[in-house]
């Protein structure tokens, strides 16, 4: 049974102008207060971003929804997202495409989007704690990239694992010093789209947002032998 708070939720969004209908099911169906911490579970259908662990957030719903409709998904597609944070948003993305790749340099974080995912049943994310600025070329090409982190510009070895015709979508523009939620407020960047055409890549400025930067490397904690796993849900 859906939550009447997002159901609410789903009213608000349509209200700003989301007008997919999978998406706003999806948004529907997914149960955000799985995704926050505790401390924040009275907000969690607020149309706002919430702090979450290790210094991160999760996006305004708003944001999810606009970055996932402006993927223009297929059933059939594989899509990267790089920097899992909570999970929500690969969650979100999970009925709406044929498999979801995820990438988190965070291990607490990772480990609990996993849990998340499988008490969710979202068995068509495949997870990987590594650094998000390499991608994950193995995997490439994908039909779908979406940095939910933001850059100053754009990894080229990111949009090299698009397909011909992808699309990549992510924050871009001045990004903080530090990637603590706190010290956002006076940054901001643009959502920026991004496909790749037989001639090279067509670049649309879409609207501002802001979102914690994207961290080239892996965490001081994290740099173990085993840093790199996948996990297939």
């Amino acid at each position: 049974m859906t939550d009447q708070r997002a159901m609410e939720l789903v009213e608000t969004l349509r209200r700003q102008g989301i007008g997919d209908a999978r998406v706003l099911d999806a948004i529907a169906r997914i149960p955000r207060d799985a995704f926050v911490d505790q401390p924040f579970e009275r907000a969690a259908y607020d149309n706002s971003a919430l702090p979450i662990a290790c210094g991160q957030t999760i996006s305004q719903p708003y944001v999810v929804a606009y970055m996932t409709e402006a993927l223009k998904l297929e059933p059939q597609m594989r899509v990267l997202e790089i920097g899992t944070g909570s999970g929500y948003q690969a969650a979100v993305l999970s009925p709406l495409c044929r498999r979801v790749y995820t990438i988190e340099r965070h291990r607490p974080l990772l480990k609990q989007a996993e849990a998340r995912f499988k008490a969710l049943r979202l068995d068509n994310i495949v997870t990987r704690h590594g650094d998000g600025f390499m991608g994950w070329p193995e995997q490439a090409p994908f039909d779908r990239i979406v940095l939910s982190a933001a850059v100053a510009e754009v990894p080229l070895i990111l949009t090299q694992q698009l397909k011909p015709g992808g699309m990549l979508i992510a924050p871009v523009g001045p990004v903080p010093k530090s990637d603590e939620f706190f010290a956002l407020e006076s940054f901001s960047q643009r959502l920026t789209q991004i496909i790749a055409t037989k001639d090279g890549f067509e670049q649309v400025s879409l609207i501002p947002v802001v979102f914690v930067p994207m961290v080239t490397g892996m965490p001081q904690e994290a740099r173990k032998p085993d840093d790199v796993l996948e996990k297939k849900n």
